[in-house]
């Protein structure tokens, strides 16, 4: 491996095949890239900038491994593993039993196998260079070596509210810069030429809870170990139950756990209480209260967000999002953890209640009429929803003729194949045609996620909140931290798919399985919390505050020169208080596409960020 002198940007990789066509874009690359890896071969394979902590790098004959992220492998084992490799595809057991979160990246006698996460956290994008493809981490790389420019209909795409619709949720908002499926490597053969191949399928989830539950503490506890092992000092979340798993985990082998919990303004906000009961059962945590009042309100800083992350994510949430990641940077920590991704695999979807109908109708209907007391759902509603047999297809198709109605209501029942999203009303009509467009030839050929309608739901929105989880990964690192999201890890999702629906989905209990998982770990004093704080009331004052600075932003706004927004729309809309009817977040997507844009536009002219960049 060579390396040259670094340069202060985000962290990133690209990856050639090993054919002489490459080299014109590994000569582009060379000037970008500090550390280079070559092919047994001898030429360029692995070129980009990443800490050394991250990578591992084994090779035997013609073969070679690396791995690039949160992991424990060493270069032995990775050695050993291509010393038995006898193609790609024998990759796979690797893959199945790396604990933590990285990318998998092989040479195997002249192929190439590129592979993230199955959520996503670990993104593999890839573009055509000449004569071959090549590979990235980061979509923006692809779009800065073949000058390619956004989307402009992808960028519409982005201002639904949720966008949670699988396979649109992750494509890149850059010309021609594809992203491989989770759950699905990249094979790039001795020619160059690209080919998607699927590896991973979520686990039948057929475990009962007395097996389930110990099999995700101990997926949990290594994903964990994984980020802690042999550090003296760790930071974490300490604010729900997701979060306490995670810290009373890390507390169980850290001589030194900095314990970091929000104090909300709302009154009603109880995370500070419980997290005062963990931390005196625990000894090795020392927690620390934010005070609301060192907590930035929603929108702080909108008019400073110019360094350009890979995609527009986190508009009106950055400065809060980072909020205890500085604090524990602040107290000496360099790793820290979160409990990110515990919503979405630990609550489960309810659209499991659509296939329960069909398998276990009687004991179904017990849980659909105690949801639907619990959440108000209408009986009319949950019958048709029950009712629609629709593939996913059909279900997507149809989200393309309601992108402009007023949003569902609040007590929608959660039973179809996803969210059903809208595009605000400041949306031009151009714009809407091309989101409609680009749902109805998606819907032509988009597969599920899974067979299950409930664990579609479930990874669909890991896929979906895992990117804010990388983004916050990607700024912790440039103020020196490094930022874990154990649940994101394939073995910690796969053992929590695994278990029975009925078991882990109920409205009688929160989270019953990691209850049941935690036992032991989590303080009993903690284990049974049954409540989940928020911050919905800091939404009003942020906008209050920060009006002046919001109004400034549609000035001479970048998505309304697109022809995406009505900038004078938009300025009605933050010059009074929010309407309740159309959610905070629609404005976040918006806001996030405005200041990427400007964010990209000062990186091309040349324009320095305000931000200093570092990395560990």
């Amino acid at each position: 491996m060579t390396r040259t002198s670094p340069e202060p940007t985000p962290g990133w990789f690209a990856v050639l095949p090993d054919c002489r066509s490459a080299q014109p874009a590994a000569t582009a690359l060379r000037d970008l890239a500090p550390e280079r890896i070559d092919h047994p071969s001898g030429r360029p394979w692995i070129l980009g900038h990443w800490p050394r902590h991250a990578l591992a790098l084994g090779g035997a004959g013609r073969n070679r491994i690396a791995l690039l992220g949160q992991h424990s492998r060493t270069e032995q084992e990775l050695s050993h593993a291509a010393a038995r490799l006898h193609g790609p595809a024998a990759l796979d057991g690797l893959a199945r039993s790396t604990a933590g979160s990285a990318h998998l990246i092989a040479s195997v006698d002249g192929v190439v196998r590129v592979q993230g996460c199955v959520t996503s956290m670990r993104r593999v994008c890839h573009a055509r260079v000449g004569e071959v493809t090549v590979a990235a981490d980061r979509a923006d790389v692809l779009a800065r070596l073949t000058g390619a420019s956004p989307d402009e209909s992808l960028l519409a795409l982005r201002l639904l509210e949720p966008l949670i619709l699988p396979p649109l949720t992750r494509t890149p908002v850059w010309r021609a810069v594809t992203e491989v499926s989770g759950g699905s490597y990249l094979l790039l053969d001795a020619a160059g030429r690209p080919r998607q191949v699927r590896w991973w399928t979520p686990p039948e989830p057929v475990v009962p809870m007395a097996q389930g539950a110990p099999a995700l503490r101990d997926a949990l506890a290594a994903a964990v170990a994984v980020r802690t092992d042999g550090h003296a000092t760790v930071s974490c979340d300490l604010g729900g139950l997701d979060s306490t798993a995670v810290c009373s985990l890390a507390a169980r082998s850290t001589p030194r756990v900095i314990a970091c919990t929000v104090a909300l303004r709302d009154a009603r906000g109880d995370d500070v209480l419980w997290a005062g009961r963990t931390s005196a059962a625990l000894d090795a945590v020392e927690h620390h209260v934010i005070p609301p009042e060192d907590v930035p309100l929603f929108y702080a800083g909108v008019h400073r967000l110019d360094d350009p992350l890979e995609e527009p994510t986190l508009g009106g949430e950055r400065e809060r999002g980072l909020v205890t990641v500085r604090r524990a940077a602040a107290l000496g920590s360099r790793t820290h953890l979160t409990g990110m991704g515990g919503d979405e695999l630990l609550y489960g979807s309810l659209a499991h209640l659509h296939t329960l109908a069909r398998t276990r109708p009687a004991f179904a209907a017990r849980l659909v009429r105690g949801f639907a007391a619990k959440y108000r759902w209408p009986r009319a509603a949950v019958l048709r929803q029950l009712a629609d047999g629709r593939p996913y297809g059909a279900w997507l198709a149809s989200v393309a003729d309601h992108l402009t109605e007023p949003p569902p209501p609040l007590n929608e029942p959660l039973l179809a194949w996803g969210f059903s999203p809208r595009l605000p009303p400041w949306t031009t009509p151009d714009a809407v045609t091309a989101v409609r467009g680009l749902l109805r030839r998606a819907a032509r050929e988009a597969p599920p996620l899974a067979e299950r309608r409930g664990q579609h739901r479930e990874l669909a929105a890991m896929q979906a909140v895992s990117r804010v989880a990388a983004e916050v990964e990607e700024l912790g690192a440039r103020i020196g931290v490094r930022v874990g999201s154990p649940y994101y890890d394939d073995r910690v999702v796969e053992a929590g798919l695994a278990v029975r629906p009925e078991d882990r989905i109920t409205p009688w209990r929160y989270k019953p399985l990691i209850v049941e998982a935690m036992r032991g770990v989590v303080p009993e004093a903690s284990r049974a919390r049954q409540t989940k704080a928020t911050a919905d009331c800091d939404e009003a004052p942020g906008l209050r505050r920060h009006r002046a600075e919001l109004l400034a932003l549609w000035e001479d706004s970048r998505l309304a020169r697109l022809g995406l927004i009505d900038a004078g729309a938009v300025r009605e809309v933050c010059a009074r208080p929010l309407d309740p009817r159309l959610g905070m977040d629609v404005l976040y997507q918006t806001i996030a596409c405005e200041t990427w844009l400007r964010a990209v536009e000062r990186q091309a002219t040349g324009v320095p960020n305000r931000q200093e960049e570092t990395w560990m």
